[in-house]
């Protein structure tokens, strides 16, 4: 009886033992998994590819500094993280304080980075399982100038611009891509990679300039203008018409032959020059064919002789209006 009560003290006791043991690596295995460190972090990525700006944000603890909030949900952020691919994990490290340092390696921009996450144990749950958390921080700001422009089209997403700048706060790690795509003005695109809450990035400088569109309408005025001013010319027989051009001469030029024509219309060129949009100067010939008599001999001959003209115009453009002033001197 007793050796039978021993055989049966010792399976029971093996078998605590193994369920000890299974229990203590179930418990490792879920604090090294679900309950790891590492754990908040992949929820945090997953957020900002799903675009779920208030979820990373609580998931970070994160303070958002004074700026503009446009990048912090929906596509904008979407697009901010859709490039991180190929995420390892490393292991965490201890950085004292129930601290821990979470590393991760990842693709983004076509370049390999690397980031630190703080984490801090903040409890257990079933008195066994940890829970961790990020410790609290501020959010990195991304700042973005444009020339000449109060709109700008940050990640697809249109943003104010006032005075040609703004500051945005932005997730980590994103790539964060800035452009002007108007009618009229329009800047090559630019990208910024933010790795670290801790690295500012350097700003995004939208480069504007005159879009084809724009000067094709400018030189369709200019040479409306300048048609104009010959047609109107040649009707007031004018060798000085209200024009950038005239002929100077001390023949007598017969009356009704006088005739005005543009030789070569300016190349327009659009400069940003102090906060404005300006035409530069309009450089043209104009050629002019009259009847012409010396009054010394009274020859008369044929004048078929090009000038060179310069001037100048002021731009206004409002919306899709495009409005040109020439500026003529006396």
């Amino acid at each position: 009886m007793s050796q039978a009560l021993v055989r049966i003290a010792a399976v029971w006791l093996l078998g605590l033992m193994l369920a000890v043991a299974g229990a203590v690596v179930a418990i490792n295995l879920v604090n090294n998994s679900i309950a790891s460190p590492q754990q908040p972090v992949r929820e945090y990525l997953d957020a900002l590819q799903k675009g779920e700006g208030e979820k990373a944000l609580g998931l970070l603890k994160a303070s958002v500094p004074q700026s503009n909030p446009a990048m912090l949900d929906g596509e904008a952020l979407k697009t901010a993280a859709a490039g991180i691919s190929d995420v390892k994990f490393g292991n965490a490290e201890d950085r004292g304080g129930n601290q821990v340092m979470v590393p991760i390696d990842y693709t983004l921009g076509g370049s390999r980075l690397h980031t630190e996450f703080l984490l801090q144990r903040s409890g257990t749950q079933w008195l066994f399982f940890h829970d961790w958390s990020f410790v609290p921080a501020a959010l990195p700001v991304l700042d973005v100038t444009v020339v000449n422009s109060n709109q700008a089209s940050l990640n697809g997403v249109p943003v104010n611009m006032p005075n040609g700048r703004n500051t945005f706060a932005v997730f980590y790690p994103g790539e964060y891509e800035a452009s002007l795509n108007g009618k009229f003005f329009a800047a090559p695109a630019t990208r910024a990679t933010v790795s670290s809450r801790d690295m500012p990035s350097a700003p995004l400088n939208l480069l504007t300039q005159a879009t084809e569109g724009l000067k094709d309408a400018v030189t369709a005025k200019v040479k409306e203008f300048l048609d104009t001013c010959a047609a109107q010319a040649d009707k007031q027989q004018r060798l000085q018409p209200d024009c950038p051009f005239y002929h100077a001469t001390n023949n007598r030029v017969v009356d009704g032959t006088i005739d005005w024509s543009i030789a070569d219309y300016p190349a327009v060129s659009i400069e940003p020059f102090g906060g404005r949009w300006v035409v530069a100067p309009l450089d043209g010939k104009a050629r002019i064919k009259a009847r012409q008599v010396d009054l010394f001999t009274g020859a008369v001959t044929e004048l078929n002789t090009v000038h060179d003209f310069s001037f100048t115009t002021r731009l206004d453009i409002a919306g899709d209006s495009v409005k040109l002033t020439p500026q003529l001197s006396n």
